[in-house]
């Protein structure tokens, strides 16, 4: 980044939010929406290096935009499930040990047993055990912490 880029950028937390409206104004053509300071700095900081090198390019604003149409399409309220993240078939035994514990959880068609309780989710039991928030999967070893590219 230029010196003067950068000058302009460091000075946006300095500037009031009536001169930070103003700078949002010369630069967007548009009036400021009601939101955070932060927002604001943080937008003006992403334009001002916009027009100075250039926005995205034209396969990244396809690809956004296809992204956002599919988004759209799709049911709200329903997440697709991860491509990794496949739920055991039901009566497969988990078994981790954990502080020299042994600890089994049977998969159910609707959740999961554990020491004769019924729990909706693994991270629940992981939780249970652990007694700190843990992601299910991780704790019993069904996904790995690295994702495939």
């Amino acid at each position: 980044m230029t010196d003067s880029l950068l000058a302009r950028i460091a000075r946006l937390n300095r500037l009031s939010i009536d001169e930070l409206r103003g700078q949002w104004r010369d630069l967007f053509n548009r009036e400021p929406p009601r939101y955070s300071r932060t927002f604001l700095e943080q937008t003006l900081a992403y334009r001002l290096q916009e027009l100075a090198y250039g926005g995205l390019s034209n396969s990244v604003q396809r690809k956004l935009e296809a992204l956002a149409e599919a988004h759209a399409q799709r049911p709200h309220g329903k997440r697709r499930a991860a491509s990794g993240d496949k739920r055991p078939t039901a009566g497969t035994r988990l078994v981790r040990e954990w502080k020299g514990v042994e600890h089994t959880v049977v998969v159910l068609a609707d959740g999961f047993d554990y020491q004769g309780r019924k729990y909706k989710s693994l991270s629940a039991i992981a939780r249970h055990i652990a007694g700190t928030r843990w992601n299910g999967l991780l704790f019993f070893g069904l996904r790995s912490t690295r994702r495939a590219a």
